[in-house]
């Protein structure tokens, strides 16, 4: 039961992990190369994407015309984001300006022999062999590609999230020394007793054996 407790409490925590790694905001020095629309198949990698309600709207082939924005990061290495509003699904941005982020991303792009490099604020995957994007949400200009803003929602989130989840440990604990642990205790001693009177009965059964069988022995 240890063991399988154990394993259980492993993947919980390999779940919330992932969790707030694609939910957390995330922030990445970049230079822009390109702004763009393409249809975009929705499939398997739907729950990647925005809820068509919220999003653009699917064909009858499951295609959507997305945003994109093309960046290069300060080693070279590109890095692709999708522009889509989230609306008031999860995870809770509530980004309503897609289309204005565009025109923003649009005016910011540059090239390698004038770069200008920005801070995006995103959420979310780059999965090359699923077509999953992380979504941005905000950009901002930065001095150069040294710069690294302090992510400071990220920080907020967590700190909060580990005062609650300290707080929840603490009344776990307290639950645990006021019911669970008296009651497993009475439990215990029950079973003490009652394991202690079949002994009894046992030791008795055999004596009344013992003396039958002495009897028809003649002892």
């Amino acid at each position: 039961m240890r063991w399988f407790l154990t394993v259980l409490g492993v993947i919980f925590g390999i779940v919330v992990f992932l969790f707030l790694d694609y939910t957390l905001p995330s922030k990445q020095t970049v230079r822009i190369t390109n702004t763009y629309n393409r249809l975009t198949d929705i499939g398997a990698n739907a729950v990647f994407y925005a809820s068509p309600d919220t999003g653009t709207v699917q064909n009858a082939q499951g295609q959507r015309d997305v945003r994109f924005i093309d960046t290069v990061r300060p080693n070279g290495k590109p890095y692709v984001y999708r522009n889509e509003d989230t609306g008031w699904i999860w995870p809770p941005y509530f980004k309503y300006d897609s289309s204005n982020l565009h025109a923003q991303a649009t005016d910011l792009r540059s090239t390698a022999a004038s770069p200008e490099w920005v801070s995006v604020t995103s959420y979310g995957w780059r999965i090359a062999w699923l077509s999953v994007y992380p979504n941005a949400i905000s950009i901002k200009p930065v001095a150069g590609p040294e710069m690294r803003p302090f992510n400071w929602a990220a920080q907020i989130i967590l700190v909060i999230l580990g005062g609650l989840l300290f707080l929840l440990w603490r009344m776990w604990n307290q639950f645990r020394e006021r019911t669970i642990d008296p009651a497993m205790r009475s439990a215990d001693e029950a079973w003490d007793r009652l394991d202690a009177r079949a002994d009894a009965a046992r030791d008795r059964a055999r004596g009344r054996m013992r003396r039958w069988w002495d009897g028809l022995r003649g002892r």
